[in-house]
């Protein structure tokens, strides 16, 4: 029997249905971002600090923090190391809707975070970034321009355990008992201390996704593909958390920040939070 072979066009005929069908399948998102997925764009590009800059004026954290590109990987710390003075680095571009993609190594002993519809003053929505003891990765707070007067959730913080050599061998997790740090119905979601233990990759890098979207905006926020915590600002009871008058201050949209905190008793002299693939998409 003789095979017979199609042209190139006849080819493409019996393929369009297919290809139809293809591009509209709609494809959510699944685990750790790459390059490419559709409608990501990259706010770090590697080699600079285009696109971002240091709070313009000195703020509860300080006049900016140290930050320099080592490697490609864009890095945090006190300047000068140990001085207690810190700051954020910001997106020149506000976002309000998005979908938000961040590795991030941090040293043990540093006290960041990324800042969410972040203003001139630092005022924001905050994921923790506290790699320290008593410390937190992935729940939610919000930040003001003392420290004072802010929300703070999350139902457990993390204390670490040193070798021989002062380097971090492992880390454990207690319940917060602040009488106001939490309640669960302070979200719609949270992760169990042993499923972070599980989640978190001592001394590699980590994914983080945080999603944000909505006038009072639910935050949901990932580790390395396992969700941390679900919280609704138009709906959430937490006493902590002043809605309007945070939608007042803040408005719809703001900058994406990173945190270097300031004071002497927050960062271990000479740490350093480390970022890279740092990829954002409008909704």
């Amino acid at each position: 029997m003789t095979k017979r072979r199609f042209t190139r066009r006849e080819l493409l005929t019996l393929l369009a249905p297919a290809l139809v069908l293809a591009s509209q399948v709609n494809f959510h998102w699944s685990g750790i971002f790459s390059a490419g997925n559709d409608g990501f764009i990259d706010l770090f590009d590697g080699q600079s600090l285009s696109g971002w800059h240091t709070n313009v004026q000195k703020i509860f954290h300080g006049t900016g923090g140290r930050w320099q590109v080592e490697n490609g990987i864009l890095t945090g710390e006190q300047d000068p190391p140990g001085s207690g003075n810190g700051g954020i680095l910001m997106t020149d571009q506000k976002y309000g809707d998005f979908d938000f993609m961040i590795d991030l190594n941090p040293d043990w002993g540093v006290d960041s975070g990324v800042f969410l519809r972040t203003n001139t003053k630092g005022e924001c929505f905050q994921v923790y970034v506290d790699y320290h003891d008593h410390g937190q990765i992935g729940y939610i707070s919000t930040e003001t321009t003392d420290g004072k007067n802010r929300m703070y959730i999350r139902p457990f913080y993390i204390m670490g355990t040193l070798d021989a050599s002062g380097d971090l061998k492992c880390i454990k997790t207690k319940p917060d008992e602040r009488e106001l740090a939490w309640r669960p119905e302070y979200l719609l979601y949270h992760c169990t201390a042993e499923q972070w233990e599980k989640a978190w990759k001592i001394g590699e890098w980590n994914t983080m996704r945080i999603r944000c979207v909505g006038k009072y905006p639910r935050i949901t926020t990932w580790i390395n593909n396992t969700m941390i915590a679900d919280f609704d600002g138009a709906i959430s009871p937490d006493p902590l958390y002043k809605k309007e008058q945070l939608f007042e201050t803040l408005g719809r949209e703001g900058s994406i920040g990173l945190q270097v905190h300031g004071g002497g008793n927050n960062w271990t002299k000479g740490a350093k939070c480390r970022w890279k693939n740092i990829r954002i998409k409008q909704l």
